[in-house]
């Protein structure tokens, strides 16, 4: 019948939030994340990026940053994809992805076990 109402889908990432976990390691509060809200992305990478230099002076020279500058961001959005939606499948479809590259991925990155953890 039309007028029954559907039932809700709910999958295993539904429990996974990037800031509950944080939250729960005492690596941010209230206050940082409303801080974080105002910086742009470019901003915040260049901070990590200038705060991981600040122990060696300034000299990363050597390390293929710029080859590596794209597989950072896909774990990071794959890890974002998996606290945004409720289902695998939801995130497949949010990234984009055909099924086969997704559980690829999801082999590489391995996001079950960063929020399980």
């Amino acid at each position: 019948m039309s007028w029954n109402r559907k039932k809700l889908r709910r999958g295993r990432n539904i429990y996974y939030s990037l800031s509950k976990k944080l939250r729960q390691e005492k690596k941010i509060n209230n206050d940082f994340e409303t801080m974080l809200a105002g910086l742009t992305l470019e901003e915040v990478i260049g901070l990590k990026m200038e705060l991981a230099n600040k122990p060696v002076n300034n000299r990363l020279y050597g390390l293929p940053l710029w080859k590596n500058l794209t597989s950072l961001v896909k774990d990071a959005m794959f890890k974002y994809a998996y606290s945004a939606t409720r289902t695998q499948v939801e995130a497949m479809k949010f990234l984009g992805l055909r099924p086969n590259y997704f559980h690829k991925l999801k082999k590489r990155y391995d996001p079950i076990s960063y929020f399980e953890d």
